[in-house]
């Protein structure tokens, strides 16, 4: 009888569980979908957001779309808008394999600008074969030294480099301000925030009938440069050492703070390489706001791309249609900031993303007493 009725009691009930497993490596199917996916979810999300303000997202889709490639012009100004895109998210890249987080593009990006157009505007009687190559030099030196200045801190007391390369936008941002606001402000500008414009000799050649300059080949030439450091060399095997373990590089005798200024300065450098380029080849002075935001576009473009040389140049390019596209559906009433929505949605679905590339999703059932 007991054993009867012990029988007949109720057997505890059984709840959903997921938890999730570390992958031995991570996977490669994920590392290609992730992206997509975060792409596609952006768009979902954008597609809400204008129907629930009175909008057809098709239609507006479709207008960007066309904006983009209906015309020589979308597809030349596509290019345009990708080239700091390209040089800012090389930047970044390279940092971030390294495990250096790299907020400040957006500063090396104008301190970049800033001393391309030092030479420019103190120099004016320079020829082209010597102006050019000396606003080369001055923007991916002025890139360089702004970030080396998060670099040494970061490499001798652990400083997190975090806060200070993101502190060091708004210093750079504002010293511009001053610059174009104040000592550099053009007396013939009709009060407006630039310099006086360049001489010719201080503007990129561009191909004709188009904006695009020679920054197209800065960035191709910068990505492929990357590419070989990173897999060619002894240092960019240091580089990827660090990033994957940093006791590991330690151990082995790879001296980590040598290559954290190292790595910063080459990041800035590329960054300050984005400014000089839009300087020299599309506004031809300095000016307030020369970058609506290239510095922080660039950390989405690396993250999309998983910090790859190659992935950057075609991740930049869809950014670059974005602001090209957003710019064409303004005119039917759709705000601008709908481009800065779907650029954060995107990569809050890549930061979510990135755990599936890591860890996978295990279903199963646990009792509950």
């Amino acid at each position: 009888m007991a054993a009867s009725s012990g029988s007949s009691l109720p057997r505890p009930a059984a709840a959903p569980l997921i938890t999730l497993e570390k992958r031995l490596q991570p996977s490669r199917v994920m590392a290609v979908a992730v992206p997509v996916i975060a792409v596609v979810l952006a768009l979902i999300v954008g597609a809400i957001f204008l129907a629930a303000t009175g909008f057809k997202p098709l239609q507006v889709y479709q207008n960007m779309l066309h904006g983009v490639v209906g015309s020589k012009y979308g597809m030349a100004e596509t290019v345009v808008k990708a080239i700091p895109l390209m040089l800012s998210g090389l930047g970044v890249a390279v940092a971030f394999r390294m495990l250096l987080w790299n907020i400040g593009a957006e500063g090396q990006f104008y301190m970049g600008a800033f001393g391309a157009s030092f030479v420019a505007l103190y120099f004016p009687h320079l020829p082209a074969y010597i102006m050019l190559p000396a606003m080369f030099a001055a923007g991916l030196i002025m890139g360089g030294l702004w970030a080396l200045l998060p670099a040494l801190p970061r490499a001798k007391w652990g400083v997190n480099e975090v806060i200070t390369t993101l502190m060091l936008n708004y210093v750079a941002i504002l010293w511009v301000d001053y610059l174009v606001y104040g000592p550099w402000k053009d007396p013939e500008g009709f009060n407006f925030p630039l310099t006086a414009p360049f001489s010719k000799a201080a503007t990129l050649p561009v191909i004709a009938g188009t904006r695009v300059h020679t920054g197209l080949i800065f960035a191709l030439l910068a990505a492929v440069i990357l590419a070989v450091i990173l897999w060619r060399t002894r240092w960019g095997y240091e580089i990827r050492v660090i990033g994957e373990s940093p006791r590991a590089a330690r151990y082995a005798g790879i001296k980590i703070e040598r290559n954290i200024i190292l790595v910063m300065m080459l990041s800035g450098a590329l960054a300050g390489l984005a400014g000089m380029s839009e300087v020299a080849g599309i506004t031809h002075r300095l000016q307030h706001g020369i970058s609506p935001g290239y510095g922080y576009t660039a950390i989405i473009i690396a993250w999309l791309a998983k910090l790859h040389p190659a992935a950057i140049i075609l991740v930049s390019l869809l950014f670059g249609g974005l602001i090209v596209g957003g710019y064409s559906v303004q005119t039917s009433g759709v705000p601008a900031a709908t481009v800065a929505m779907l650029q954060g949605a995107i990569l809050f679905f890549v930061l979510g993303g990135e755990i599936l590339t890591r860890y996978r999703l295990h279903f199963g059932r646990k009792e509950v007493k």
